[in-house]
């Protein structure tokens, strides 16, 4: 193995960084890059090791990436993690885990470095055509993508793990092998202990095979991007949501194709073929009064006024009441909704007489009397009418004098709150912006 494929990756003022977990692959990284960056002095190279806890030497693999590390005089530090299993299986949740840690990690300008190499990729494409994924998903790993803002390289993955072996050898390194690698009950083990030698004792290249598939998979993904970039863009509203009338009349694949992509671009994980499917039939043509919603994991799909959203599940706040009883206070709302803050002014809520406590609630019901309009108006109309879709409903703070309604903040004031000739005052709820996309 030589270094000339990280000078065409790399710019000799780079500040890298490696994930460092203390096995095989990514030890052999680390010293390749500390070798490189011998060469290019002007670069930067430090290392991270991600600590899972879900091992009893977890402690003895930090120390030793970290002891690694000060022999080759680079910095290590450690990310300790907790993997939550409950919702999704121990190796995707350590993954989802692992890169949150090293994303919040990075400095601005960095390029994080990670160790796949071409038996992973292998076992990608495999684990992927096992579940019947289309082009995306058999696409496996790109050598190259972006980490949020930061970009991620992977250098090994067109060398095979016995190159990296021999590389390790000839430089007398130093790794850890992880002893969960020897549990059958992990698919990618599987892979990796018995049907994968078989394969390549059959067919010597199968590997290098599989990755030219999962490059060319690739390659047609970006070409159906780059296809369907422009009609994508025109159904995507500034709020992120999709207006999806045109799609009624286009077939399934092109439908597909354009919700896939649209979810994408809202963060969520490619859906199956039966997800989609359910998203056409049970929210995009469901009876127009209807309120329709699909869960799928941790996020939902709603629609409101020919508009599909992408939301995250939440807790509903419809029994949640505050109580605020100093107005030189801010009061925070739940769930990071923001707070809520008091200032004077003349034309807005009269003040809360000596009896009336002042309260927050998140439901109202019944007929409102607004300030400026004649009768009456059902609080569902009301919401309508303020094109406010149903799940902010429960999200958006009201002002309550005892049990009466007064003020929903930058929307409305009922009558019984309107200030008259008293010195009045107003709510101000600064949201967070988590919750302003909600």
């Amino acid at each position: 193995m030589s270094l000339p494929h990280l000078d065409k990756l790399l710019h000799t003022e780079a500040a890298l960084v490696v994930a460092f977990s203390g096995g095989l692959d990514s030890t052999v990284l680390l010293h390749q890059l500390w070798v490189w960056q011998q060469r290019h002095p002007q670069s930067r190279l430090r290392a991270l090791h991600v600590h899972h806890g879900l091992s009893p030497n977890a402690d003895s693999w930090a120390a030793h990436c970290v002891t690694i590390c000060e022999q080759w005089q680079l910095r290590c530090d450690v990310l300790h993690v907790s993997v939550d299993s409950r919702k999704q299986g121990v190796e995707a949740a350590a993954r989802q885990a692992r890169y949150q840690a090293l994303s919040a990690e990075l400095q601005s300008g960095e390029t994080l470095l990670t160790a796949q190499h071409l038996d992973d990729q292998c076992e990608t494409f495999l684990l992927a055509l096992k579940r019947g994924s289309g082009p995306a998903g058999l696409a496996a790993m790109p050598a190259e993508m972006w980490l949020g803002t930061h970009r991620l390289l992977r250098p090994l993955l067109a060398i095979s793990r016995q190159a990296l072996e021999g590389y390790a050898q000839t430089h007398q390194l130093v790794w850890i092998e992880d002893e969960s690698n020897q549990n059958l009950r992990y698919d990618r083990n599987f892979l990796r202990q018995h049907l994968l030698p078989e394969l390549l004792t059959r067919w010597p290249h199968f590997a290098e095979a599989t990755a030219r598939s999962a490059t060319l998979c690739g390659e047609q993904e970006q070409l159906l991007d780059e296809l369907l970039a422009e009609q994508l863009q025109t159904l995507v509203q500034p709020d992120g949501s999709l207006h999806f009338t045109a799609l009624l009349a286009l077939n399934d694949a092109r439908v597909n194709a354009l919700l896939r992509r649209w979810i994408a671009g809202q963060g969520g994980m490619m859906p199956s073929r039966d997800a989609l499917s359910r998203i056409r039939q049970e929210v995009m043509l469901s009876r127009e009064d209807a309120q329709p919603r699909l869960q799928l994991g941790r996020f939902e799909v709603r629609r409101f006024r020919q508009r599909l959203y992408w939301l995250p599940k939440q807790n509903s706040l419809r029994d949640c009441a505050l109580n605020w009883p100093d107005f030189s206070q801010p009061l925070r709302l739940p769930q990071d909704l923001g707070t809520l803050q008091a200032s004077p002014s003349p034309d807005a809520l009269r003040q809360p007489q000596a009896d009336e406590q002042v309260s927050v609630r998140f439901q109202a019901q019944g007929y409102v009397h607004l300030v400026g309009r004649a009768g009456g108006r059902e609080m569902k109309k009301i919401w309508q009418e303020l094109h406010i879709p149903p799940w902010q409903r429960e999200r958006t703070p009201l002002i309550f004098y005892n049990q009466t309604l007064v003020c929903a903040p930058g929307l409305f004031i009922t009558r019984n709150g309107a200030a008259t000739d008293m010195p009045g005052w107003q709510v101000i709820w600064r949201k967070n912006e988590k919750a302003g996309e909600q």
